[in-house]
């Protein structure tokens, strides 16, 4: 059976308003045209589905089977049709969002703005490193990612939108802790902590290094920034971080930046999308949210609400 709305919606206003002249008025139908609708419901159908008693319409056996049909065919398009428009007005949704381990400090605070804005938008967050990250990109396994620098991919959208400083720091007991300049060469017997083979971090202070002709000593990889920072708290080496996740311990007094040559090593924050997924309405929504937030400098005010959170 070929069916189509026209026919659906057009029985189902003749069944209940019983007059081919009512269902017209109610469809802003001709007569004509409703009556040619019927016809080709019932050549489908093979049976007749209404019967003519004076001037009274009634449905056949086959008509009221029929009748259920069409009433739960319509019901499901209004439906469908009532959730898009919802989806389009911001009112449902879901927004699935991968972010680096790094990005976690200060991400949820503008997810949460945005989930005020739209509060029946479902959000789902992912915290992980940089690897499974790229992964989650070439799987399109996510709507949008928050990570620093993004994979050389054609296929791939970046967007900068906050500065990511990293810094050098070390245990207050550190002998470099109360110089007041530090040159870069000073650091190469220096045994440091660091993040796991491809991180990001990593891979700006190999970087930058390798560009002065020096090597990463002695080193001990962890897995996380927490792990780090507890690392070089307890003496264990120099580590470097972004910044944005060294404030409470800084303003504490449990870690110190130290003032080397060449720090703050300046990055960038990149929301990340592939351009070969179709994005929803949602995702595009949040992505205008943050880059406008972005460009108007609402970002800026981030790092003075972070560093006002109660250690937890």
């Amino acid at each position: 059976m070929d069916i189509t709305l026209r026919q659906t919606r057009a029985f189902e206003a003749v069944a209940e308003s019983g007059s081919i002249t009512r269902a017209a008025e109610r469809l802003h139908l001709t007569q004509p045209a409703v009556s040619m609708q019927i016809k080709k419901l019932e050549q489908q159908a093979g049976l007749a589905l209404i019967e003519v008693v004076g001037k009274q319409i009634h449905l056949t056996d086959a008509g009221q089977e029929m009748l259920r049909y069409c009433r739960r065919i319509n019901r499901t398009v209004q439906e469908a049709q009532a959730v898009l428009q919802a989806m389009r007005e911001l009112k449902h949704g879901r927004l699935s969002i991968s972010v680096a381990s790094t990005v976690n400090y200060f991400a949820t605070h503008f997810i949460a703005s945005f989930h005020a804005l739209h509060p029946d938008i479902q959000i789902r967050m992912e915290v992980t490193n940089r690897e499974t990250l790229v992964r989650q990109l070439q799987d399109y396994d996510k709507d949008l990612f928050l990570m620093g620098q993004p994979p050389e991919d054609e296929a791939i959208r970046a967007y900068p939108f906050m500065d990511n400083p990293l810094v050098v720091i070390a245990s207050p007991r550190h002998p470099l802790a109360a110089e007041p300049g530090i040159p870069l060469q000073d650091l190469r017997d220096e045994p440091f902590v660091v993040r796991e083979p491809g991180s990001g971090t990593r891979m700006a202070l190999q970087g930058l290094l390798r560009r002065h002709g020096l090597e990463l000593a002695s080193h001990m990889e962890m897995n996380s920034n927490e792990a780090i920072k507890q690392a070089v708290m307890a003496g264990l080496g120099l580590g470097v971080v972004s910044r944005h996740t060294v404030r409470l311990e800084l303003a504490a007094g449990a870690l110190v930046e130290l003032p080397v040559e060449g720090f703050p090593l300046l990055r960038q924050w990149y929301l990340v999308h592939r351009a070969d997924r179709p994005m929803s309405h949602a995702a595009r929504e949040f992505k205008h949210y943050l880059l406008s937030a972005a460009e108007e400098g609402r970002l800026d005010e981030l790092p003075e609400q972070i560093e006002a959170l109660p250690d937890s």
